[in-house]
């Protein structure tokens, strides 16, 4: 008996380690678990909200254990989260100040994108400093000064042929820096509201392709742009015509039926080719270029704008490339510092 006694406690010793390692293999598993939970803290507009985080995205990204945050930006952002990426589109240099200090402070969380990147293409002569530089713009103009009467000088000595399309030479958010005009003679050049920046017209079959560039996917879809301009119109039109943003979710043309040549989108190899290089000029993950093709032509492009965290929501499968997207970024991130994860 005592024999079996014995054995018995051993048995017993036996089963409580044994029970014990598996707490610890439950333990290690729930904090890889833990882990493995991909947190995104977002600092948005309530429109940028609104528009951007529906129902579907949040259902799917629970799914795939990611899990939307809300950043309060009446505490600091050091003491929120933690955090494995922050997705954010506020404007102004306070924001901007206490995005790049959390940058410096915690290098571990994946910030998108760079507020100094963002910047850059805000600024639309750089902007289109970077697509000049790949043979990718048409003619154009920057007109930095506030006297408006000096931009038919501006217009002549640059040799740029009317009509002229004109946009303010700085995004800042707002509507109107997203609005533009059409200027059909020099004597209404000087109506016009600087700081600006002038592009030749290109007759491009009124549509134009928004090209959305999110992390390595490449989205396509056709929008509605500026009806084309005819030599009688160009002839007979003078003054300045006033657009709001031409691009809207709601102007949609890949459902319309339009002339094949028109309709036809940008080669493949081009876009992939496109979406590389500006990657790596911008510094920029998450943006979307305007291309157009010259009416007539088949492989005579132009881009003519590029914006950040443009609306995303009227893409088809947005929420899997978005999903994908960011999933993507913590797997690179993990593969190339295993350590640091472990």
């Amino acid at each position: 008996m005592r024999l079996n006694g014995e054995i018995s406690y051993r048995n017993e010793e036996e089963e409580n380690e044994r029970l014990c390692s598996i707490d610890i293999d439950d333990e290690k598993f729930s904090k890889e678990e833990e882990r493995r939970k991909l947190v995104v803290g977002y600092a948005l507009t309530s429109k940028k909200t609104k528009s951007f985080l529906q129902p579907k995205l949040e259902g799917l990204a629970r799914n795939k254990g990611i899990s939307f945050v809300p950043i309060d930006q009446n505490r600091p952002l050091s003491d929120q989260g933690p955090f494995d990426i922050v997705l954010h589109k506020l404007s102004g240099k306070e924001w901007r100040r206490v995005l790049e200090d959390y940058r410096q402070n915690h290098p571990e969380v994946t910030v998108l994108d760079p507020p100094d990147a963002i910047q850059h293409v805000y600024n639309r002569q750089s902007m289109l400093q970077d697509v000049a530089d790949l043979n990718l713009s048409n003619s154009y103009a920057i007109y930095n000064e506030k006297d408006p009467l000096s931009i038919p000088d501006v217009v002549a000595n640059s040799g740029l042929k009317l009509p002229l399309v004109a946009k303010p030479l700085v995004v800042d958010g707002s509507a109107k820096s997203h609005e533009l005009s059409l200027a059909f003679d020099n004597c209404c050049l000087s109506k016009l509201d600087p700081p600006l920046v002038l592009q030749e017209f290109v007759n491009h079959g009124g549509v134009l392709f928004k090209v959305y560039i999110v992390g390595e996917a490449i989205k396509v879809v056709r929008r509605f742009s500026l009806p084309d301009v005819s030599k009688r119109e160009l002839l007979n039109s003078t003054g300045v015509l006033q657009f709001p943003r031409v691009s809207c979710a709601a102007a949609s043309a890949d459902n319309a039926d339009l002339d094949p040549a028109v309709a036809e989108l940008p080669p493949r190899p081009l876009l992939e080719k496109l979406a590389k290089e500006l990657r790596r000029r911008l510094g920029l993950r998450l943006f979307n270029i305007d291309i157009i093709r010259e009416h007539g032509t088949r492989d005579q492009f132009y881009v003519i704008d590029i914006n950040y965290f443009p609306g995303l929501a009227k893409v088809p499968e947005y929420e899997h490339i978005f999903t994908d997207f960011l999933l993507s970024l913590v797997q690179s991130k993990y593969i190339g510092h295993p350590a640091d994860n472990s």
